[in-house]
């Protein structure tokens, strides 16, 4: 049994797509949940689905059956054609998978890079998978290191600055662009508009109002998420109105800053839009680009492309992220070596049980034929013959042990069934990768400590 990631992201999905896949509330993850345990392959399952991903993580017996039922279950509930899946997809496999969800629970794997919001949102979706009872031993200890992981990442990096800084960053060129350098509220005056609203677009939403910009334009694509960030705003203090995305373009003749933070796979904003003889400047935080760089040919128009941001604080953001990294490997280590230990309890009492057998078999014979023996000696031998079972057990135990926390490579079912004579349990049905017909997205961070059965099928 081992834990399987299927899942898409802003990485790897068209935003309609993740739009369509994405379960909102807790009424469809618990429908998803209790479909996906349904499943013979899949014996847990967790959901985490937020604005920027879908990820299912559950714990199968079968790779192979196990991705295919995965895709099933999604097909089924959200009514996206399979194939369109299988393009949109990532798979993670064991190791890999584990790595996966602390990487993702750290906060390097979003938009915003360190964003401490998923932290919550695993918290969530793990609590709501062990009330439903999908979520067992191995979900459990997963989700419990990567929260940990999380925090430790948060509390020992600098990484929670990566975000905010970017933001700020992105505003301070703006300002200098703009020549209003040296003002405390050097937007004072000035209507922007913020397309989004996930973390990077709440961030500079709320940037901007610090900066002093008299009022807010908010739009998405999902009207309902850019009203909530429109409240926040204006409990701040910052006058804030929503338009619906298909009427931004209109509304860039009322803005004298456009700040794009949508993640979408095609322009939010391109030169044909842009109101003639009127001075805008452009903030484009996504990636992919959300603006098309021929808006600053045009006459008044600026732009500022994440790129060139991501060029001039790659030093600082590095350094954070190797941290960080380091911390996730530190952890993932921890737990792979835990979780190899504990797989290994039932050959242990495998073996235990195939020792007793043996010494009560003895123990009858040795009774058969010496029927004069007194029943003290019969149980100073009984004991003399365990004692000595045990110690001839003790180190080859320990010492196999050993080898399965430190080792990928050494599997103590197979010692001890080499060393003892044990019979193996039917082991699942090969299965071959490349069978798998489900390419997987580059998830950009995630740097893998192990090989894994997601980078074979990305080369399929």
């Amino acid at each position: 049994m081992s834990v399987l990631v299927v899942g898409m992201s802003h990485r790897s999905a068209p935003v309609a797509v993740l739009e369509q896949v994405s379960m909102s509330d807790d009424v469809a993850r618990e429908r998803a949940s209790r479909a996906l345990i349904r499943r013979s392959s899949l014996s847990e399952a967790m959901v985490v689905s937020t604005c920027n991903r879908v990820e299912i993580y559950c714990v199968t017996n079968s790779f192979h059956t196990g991705v295919n039922d995965v895709v099933e279950v999604l097909h089924g509930l959200s009514g996206v054609d399979t194939d369109v899946l299988r393009r949109s997809l990532y798979v993670r496999y064991a190791d890999a998978a584990a790595e996966h969800m602390l990487v993702v629970t750290s906060g390097l794997d979003s938009m915003v890079v360190g964003e401490q919001q998923i932290i919550g949102q695993v918290r969530a979706a793990y609590s709501q998978a062990r009330e439903l009872g999908t979520a067992g031993p191995t979900l459990h200890a997963l989700a419990q290191c990567a929260l940990h992981t999380g925090k430790r990442v948060h509390t020992e990096t600098d990484i929670d600055d990566a975000g905010a800084s970017m933001v700020s960053f992105a505003c301070a060129e703006a300002i200098n662009q703009l020549g209003r350098d040296g003002r405390d509220r050097p937007f004072a005056g000035t209507t922007a508009m913020v397309l989004g609203a996930g973390v990077m677009a709440s961030l500079a939403a709320t940037h901007l109002g610090r900066l002093g910009v008299e009022g807010l334009v908010l739009t998405n694509r999902t009207r309902s998420r850019a009203e909530i960030l429109a409240e926040h705003s204006r409990e701040a203090g910052v006058p804030a109105r929503v338009v619906d995305f298909d009427a931004r373009i209109p509304a860039l003749a009322d803005v004298d800053i456009v700040i794009s933070a949508t993640g979408a796979d095609n322009y939010t904003v391109t030169a044909a839009d842009v109101p003639t003889g009127r001075d805008i400047t452009f903030v484009d935080l996504s990636l992919p680009r959300d603006i098309d760089d021929a808006v600053a040919d045009l006459p008044g128009v600026r732009l500022v492309n994440i790129e060139r941001l991501h060029e001039a604080r790659r030093d600082t953001d590095d350094d954070s992220q190797a941290q960080a990294m380091r911390i996730v490997s530190e952890e993932l280590e921890s737990y792979s070596s835990a979780q190899r230990i504990r797989d290994v309890v039932p050959a242990v009492a495998a073996l235990r049980r195939h020792a007793s057998e043996l010494v009560e078999a003895e123990m009858e014979r040795l009774v058969q034929r010496t029927p004069t023996m007194s029943e003290p000696d019969r149980e100073e031998v009984s004991r003399t013959v365990r004692r000595v079972v045990d110690k001839l057990l003790h180190q080859p135990t320990v010492r196999v042990k050993e080898l399965a926390a430190h080792s990928g490579t050494v599997s103590y079912d197979s010692a001890l069934q080499e060393l003892f004579g044990l019979t193996p349990p039917q082991p699942a049905r090969p299965v071959s990768v490349a069978a798998v017909d489900l390419p997987v997205g580059d998830t950009g961070t995630i740097t893998s400590v192990r090989a894994t059965v997601a980078d074979t099928v990305a080369g399929a």
